[in-house]
């Protein structure tokens, strides 16, 4: 749903990582959706509370990628091997990277501190 000349800011990008952490952890382990993954777990023996337990873990793993992504685009810390300074733009040239270190903890670490 792209808009010509597109405009967000530092916090609406950061919250569209979140956003989609929380689509797919949801879709993931609900039953109706095309990305489910209840039907593996359930088959391969997993009980409620394990499929609970793995539940949390994706949860916990997509974090943790998806904040070291926006800390790698900030500048903050290595994307793969290598630490590089990224400058990341909107569609109207307002410049998102070098603040997204702090809102990236709040909006993905701050909920579960």
């Amino acid at each position: 749903m792209s808009e010509a000349n597109f405009s967000i800011t530092p916090e609406g990008f950061v919250q569209e990582f979140k956003d989609l952490k929380n689509y797919l952890v949801s879709n993931y382990f609900s039953g109706d959706s095309k990305i489910s993954r209840i039907d593996k777990l359930q088959n391969a023996g997993l009980s409620e509370e394990q499929i609970e337990i793995t539940k949390r873990i994706v949860n916990e793993a997509l974090t943790d990628a998806l904040y070291t992504v926006l800390l790698g685009l900030d500048g903050c810390a290595s994307i793969g091997r290598h630490q590089i300074n990224y400058k990341l733009f909107d569609e109207k040239s307002n410049e998102l990277t070098g603040e997204l270190e702090s809102i990236a903890w709040e909006k993905l670490h701050g909920e579960n501190t």
